[in-house]
């Protein structure tokens, strides 16, 4: 009886989860009626704490595999309950990722759960526990996107359209990002069990830097131009366009005044 209620609270959804939904949903409601006296200050509430949803479903579905392929310690560790305070490192998982959207308007790959890997067999399963993260982006940003690639955008606020449009740049940055075969992220965990073991050894001890070295390359302006080409020509192979993606992020930095462009866009 003990075991089975313990293993119940540890798939028990967390307050601060529905908290930081609860926010999402108030924000969005406001930025769509536009019920804020400043709808930059809404936007900015309402993609953030969507951004930080995202970030939380990315790490529960890196654990959910794992817990299905094998690591059943995941769940004591409450990973399970989407609890962004119960990951390895919460300053990478969530603050840092907040920092950069704010910052550059990135979406910047989040921290770790610790997956006991020694318990999982199989490279294929090794494989799908890192694509499960970067995949749960993917999803969100087709969520984001289907209202523009489906033309459900007739009576929808501008205000609310340009933020949609905002993180669902912010989800196709990150899915990008993640997916780069570089040690330490998610693109890498994929193809790391098929390379061999002499291999793996070398590479190891840069696990630790490869995001930071992404970001250093990402500094660049001919790197960064790249990227954001290759992000923009997703965005408009879904329906959104510069335009969109732009007055959004400008919304979402409200404490630098309102764009007067913006706000007689269509």
């Amino acid at each position: 009886m003990t075991t089975a209620t313990s293993r119940h609270s540890e798939r028990r959804i967390s307050p601060v989860f529905v908290g930081i939904l609860a926010v999402t949903a108030v924000t969005g409601w406001a930025t769509w009626t536009g019920f804020a006296q400043q709808p930059g200050v809404a936007v900015f509430l309402f993609v953030t704490a969507a951004w930080i949803v995202s970030l939380c479903l990315h790490e529960y579905a890196h654990a959910r595999t794992a817990l299905h392929s094998g690591d059943i310690s995941v769940g004591a560790k409450g990973y399970l309950t989407l609890n962004p305070l119960k990951y390895t490192h919460a300053l990478l998982s969530i603050v840092l990722p907040v920092i950069f959207v704010i910052m550059g308007g990135i979406g910047l790959p989040g921290g770790a759960v610790f997956i006991e890997r020694g318990r999982i067999q199989g490279r294929w399963k090794h494989s799908l526990i890192s694509a499960a993260g970067p995949l749960t982006n993917v999803l969100f940003a087709v969520v984001c996107t289907a209202p523009f690639w489906l033309d459900a955008l007739d009576g929808v606020p501008s205000d609310f359209r340009f933020a949609l449009a905002f993180l669902a740049l912010l989800q196709v940055t990150a899915a990008l990002l993640n997916f780069l075969p570089v040690p330490g992220l998610d693109g890498y965990g994929v193809i790391e069990p098929w390379l061999s073991y002499g291999i793996r050894r070398q590479v190891e001890p840069f696990a630790p830097f490869g995001l930071l070295f992404v970001f250093a390359l990402l500094w660049l302006p001919a790197v960064n131009g790249v990227f954001f080409d290759v992000v923009d020509s997703v965005l408009k192979s879904l329906g959104i366009s510069d335009l969109e993606t732009y007055c959004g992020q400008e919304l979402y930095r409200f404490w630098q005044g309102s764009n007067e462009f913006c706000s007689v866009s269509p």
